[in-house]
C-alpha cells in the first residue's frame, strides 16, 4: 500500500553537528532533544516507520518533525 511521499530531509554538516549537540546535552530539555534524533535519523535516509520504531515514538510524531524541518528549510532568511 502506498501512502504519502515523505519529504527528503537533508542537513548540512553545522545542522548536523547542532542537532547532535542538542540531542546529547544533558541541559537540553528532552523534548527537544528527542525532536533533534528524530531529525537527525531521517536524515540518514531511513522512514518514519523505522524512525519511529528505533526511537519508540509514534510514526505520526516522526512525520511532524520531519515535515517542520524541512518546511523550515525552505523559507527565505531575511
Amino acid at each position: 500500500m502506498a501512502g504519502r511521499k515523505m519529504a527528503v530531509l537533508v542537513v548540512s554538516e553545522a545542522e548536523r553537528l547542532e542537532l547532535t549537540l542538542l540531542s546529547s546535552r544533558r541541559k537540553t530539555a528532552q523534548a527537544l532533544a528527542l525532536r533533534a534524533r528524530i531529525v537527525l535519523e531521517c536524515a540518514q535516509g531511513m522512514e518514519n516507520r523505522e524512525v519511529a520504531a528505533r526511537l519508540r515514538v509514534a510514526k505520526g510524531t516522526v512525520g511532524k518533525w520531519r515535515r517542520r524541518f524541512v518546511e523550515h528549510l525552505c523559507v527565505p532568511k531575511t
